[in-house]
């Protein structure tokens, strides 16, 4: 699959650049253009990029006029628009559906009710913005029920979580309240008898979308669909982040309703039709024979039939019954919104004929944007697939990659996804790549313990496999050019006696030093999207990217404690760098270990008081201990009203602790309970004292008329405004706050760390989200101060 991506993104592009499109839309736009003397010049792969707009909206078009009726529209009825005035004026109109929300069902555990099939859902929201609520409203008679959609805040708090009762797949029985078990769903999900019911249906008005009650002509119609071909293979049974293998969704064939296979199979097989329609518009042009003669043995043709078999891929990601609805932002959320296949309860069909979330067009659009702007002035470019730990004859190369991550994310397993309908698609086109029923997956460079005889085995495989893919790359790259290698592996997620180190950062590192690279440096580099639902998790932002060159011969050997100082000396000053340039908090413990390892690395080796070798565990440890010493000591630089609610916080939380307790602390951080009552920042009552979390405190605080303002105060309002208005809002104050807004900056790293180590994720998100919008926030208060934004300091500590 990457080849094949390669292939699009280096390889295709250059053969056709300035090459106008074949398509016969746009040849008679260029004729009356001619005529008028105005011709257009189709930069680089400009035209094939308007190819692959036109020839994917004919596979839409002819697919709709084979399956569309599998994809009905919405009458809007009166009954419907009963006590519903927003669907008053659409009455009697036909609407184009955007979505079907379905919720699974099993049948009720209750012997009263054992007919009946009860949803399982996590939620009976179906849009949480803000003055355009709705909810899904279950109404229960003697021995059934049906779902009523209602405009508006829901009346009862139940709504948000649907029939869900806690952590796991733990549900109650909407009929009778019985609690449904885990291991129930489990075995009625293997047994094949969990099902589905139809929730409600997204339709497209005039402004915005509409949310429905479910027809019964709507739920039959995705009844009449019968699948013939289906994909073959079986899902991943252990993956990091989940798997819905244990709820009987077990081969490929099961994460599709039969309408979406009926839709992704007549997409896949029209592809190799769009190649004989290309080759007969080519034919077609009389003005242009060399053009015709450079699409010879249809390669032109085929080129457009791979984008438009990777749309069908992309397409496979927003039509499974893994994809979800986001409420919050009121769409269809793709199946990887993380590496993993967890269930998915209350899943949602997107119409792909639509014009709206999830719709074909949309993922061809993805696809010729690419194209357009792909390079395409090189005369030649060239992917190809070799095996990392082998080599070739390639020498004197300019490296830069990014390896696999321990046992983080098996990408072969996940890839089979994609794969099945990129075979169906594309077998003809580039059988080479396509002839294995599926990914191969043994010689992954992954630590997979099922693919090994233990836990063991796959460490040393990891461990062994990657020294030598990095030993090849030292030995191949070019004297005058480091090596960059990216890294996105989360960091410190083991504490054993030493302290606080990752196996995933000492295995990939281990295999650096081993390879006879030295890290001479280290860059943050912003790679990953955070956000829709990874403004939720405190999920990696950056990738860091290591910098390494061949290490010295002649390094010096050094002690423990020279390591140490090194450390000390060192890592404050990096420390400042990386936050000066927006580092996340998320990203700060990744971002230390370059700099740490920087120093480790410039010695031959590094031994202890009994001449044994200071591992790269007990080095990572160290680097993690020092970043902690460097945070605390920033500590120094607060008022007294946030030294003790720093103290506080490690210790409580937002949560209530004993005044005497608060009153100690406060008389040795030189402040009172009292006085931080009066600002707000705390409340005191019954023998209790709680922090204010962020959003319960004053909307009406300004800083110009607060008198005392604690860099815990400003940061947790900025935090405030920032959730409540975005970076624009968290601007304002900026601009009126002055220094003590970098000192809360400041501050969030310290929240954060300890939020990380406390456990307590909602806290970490809030510190982790502020930081990673500041240099917006920063950009928009200078703006409005009228002052020139200042540009972000460099992350590199090379």
């Amino acid at each position: 699959v990457a080849v094949l991506i390669n292939k699009a993104m280096i390889e295709i592009p250059p053969k056709f650049a300035g090459m106008p499109p074949v398509n016969p839309e746009a040849r008679a736009q260029m004729a009356r253009d001619r005529e008028l003397g105005m011709e257009r010049e189709w930069k680089g792969a400009q035209g094939l990029a308007e190819d692959v707009r036109y020839y994917g909206k004919w596979m839409r078009d002819e697919a709709e006029k084979r399956i569309g009726h599998l994809y009905p529209r919405v009458e809007v009825t009166a009954e419907m628009a009963k006590d519903r005035p927003d669907l008053e004026r659409y009455v009697g109109r036909k609407l184009t559906v955007i979505a079907w929300l379905w919720a699974r069902t099993v049948k009720s555990p209750n012997p009263a009710f054992r007919d009946v099939d009860v949803p399982l859902t996590t939620t009976f929201m179906l849009s949480t913005k803000k003055g355009r609520e709705a909810y899904v409203e279950p109404v229960l008679d003697a021995e059934s029920y049906r779902f009523d959609v209602k405009d508006g805040k829901p009346p009862k708090a139940g709504i948000a979580r649907g029939t869900k009762l806690g952590r796991g797949a733990n549900f109650r029985c909407l009929m009778s309240g019985t609690p449904i078990s885990g291991d129930y769903v489990k075995a009625e999900g293997r047994a094949k008898r969990m099902g589905a019911r139809l929730m409600a249906v997204v339709a497209e008005g005039d402004r915005g979308r509409l949310y429905l009650s479910p027809a019964r002509a709507h739920e039959e119609a995705a009844c009449k669909a019968k699948q013939g071909w289906q994909p073959e293979g079986d899902v991943p049974a252990r993956l990091t982040g989940g798997t819905c293998v244990p709820y009987g969704l077990a081969a490929w064939r099961d994460l599709f309703t039969s309408r979406q296979l009926v839709a992704l199979t007549t997409l896949s097989d029209l592809v190799e039709s769009v190649c004989q329609v290309v080759e007969a518009d080519i034919h077609a042009i009389d003005d242009a024979p060399d053009q015709a003669d450079a699409a010879a043995g249809n390669q032109y043709a085929e080129s457009i039939a791979l984008y438009l078999g990777l749309s069908v891929s992309r397409q496979a990601n927003r039509s499974s019954s893994l994809n979800f609805w986001d409420p919050s932002g009121a769409n269809i959320q793709q199946v990887f919104a993380r590496q993993a296949l967890p269930m998915v309860w209350d899943f949602v069909e997107s119409n792909p004929f639509c014009g709206s979330s999830g719709n074909f067009l949309g993922q061809v659009g993805y696809l010729s944007k690419v194209v357009a702007y792909s390079p395409s002035s090189l005369e030649r470019g060239e992917a190809t697939q070799e095996d990392a730990q082998v080599g070739s004859g390639f020498s004197n190369a300019i490296f830069s990659t990014d390896p696999p991550y321990f046992d983080n994310i098996s990408y072969a397993d996940l890839s089979d996804f994609f794969y099945v309908w990129l075979r169906r698609s594309l077998r003809s086109t580039v059988p080479e790549l396509f002839g294995t029923l599926a990914v191969p997956k043994a010689a992954e460079l992954v630590a997979t313990g099922h693919r090994h005889a233990s836990r063991q085995a796959a460490d040393v495989f990891f461990l062994d496999g990657m020294a030598k893919a990095i030993r090849r790359l030292a030995e191949r790259t070019h004297p005058l050019f480091p090596a960059t290698i990216y890294y996105a592996f989360k960091q410190a997620e083991q504490v054993g006696e030493l302290g606080a180190a990752s196996t995933g950062w000492e295995k990939f590192l281990d295999a650096v030093i081993l390879s006879g690279f030295a890290i001479s440096g280290t860059w943050p580099v912003r790679t990953e999207l955070t956000g829709n639902l990874k403004k939720q998790m405190s999920a990696l932002a950056s990738s860091i990217v290591l910098v390494c060159r061949k290490a010295p011969e002649d390094a010096p050997l050094a002690t423990r404690r020279q390591f140490i100082d090194a450390l000390k000396a060192e890592l404050p000053t990096a420390l400042a760098h990386l936050q000066s340039g927006g580092i996340a908090p998320v990203d700060l413990a990744q971002a230390a270990i370059g700099p740490g390892m920087a120093v480790y690395t410039r010695y031959a080796k590094v031994v202890d008081a009994t001449g044994e070798a200071v591992t790269v565990r007990e080095a990572l440890t160290l680097i993690n201990q020092t970043l902690d010493e460097c945070l605390s000591a920033q500590e120094g630089d607060f008022d007294a009203d946030t030294r003790w609610a720093l103290a506080w916080f490690e210790q409580h939380g937002f949560e209530d602790g004993d005044y005497g307790d608060a009153e100690t602390l406060s008389k040795a951080k030189n402040t009172s309970i009292a006085s931080l009552q009066t600002i707000g920042m705390l409340q005191s009552k019954a023998g209790k004292v709680a922090l204010h979390i962020p959003l319960a405190l004053r909307q009406d605080w300004d800083p110009r008329s607060a008198g005392r303002v604690s860099a815990w105060l400003t940061l947790h309002h900025l935090i405030r405004v920032h959730h409540a208005g975005g970076e624009q809002a968290a601007a304002a104050l900026v601009r009126d706050l002055g220094g003590v807004a970098e000192t809360a900056r400041e501050l969030a790293y310290r929240l954060y760390a300890i939020a990380e180590r406390t456990k307590r994720a909602r806290e970490a998100l809030w510190y982790n989200a502020l930081v990673q919008s500041w240099p917006e926030i920063d950009r928009l208060a200078r703006e409005e101060r009228g002052e020139q934004a200042s540009l972000l300091a460099p992350t590199s500590t090379a």
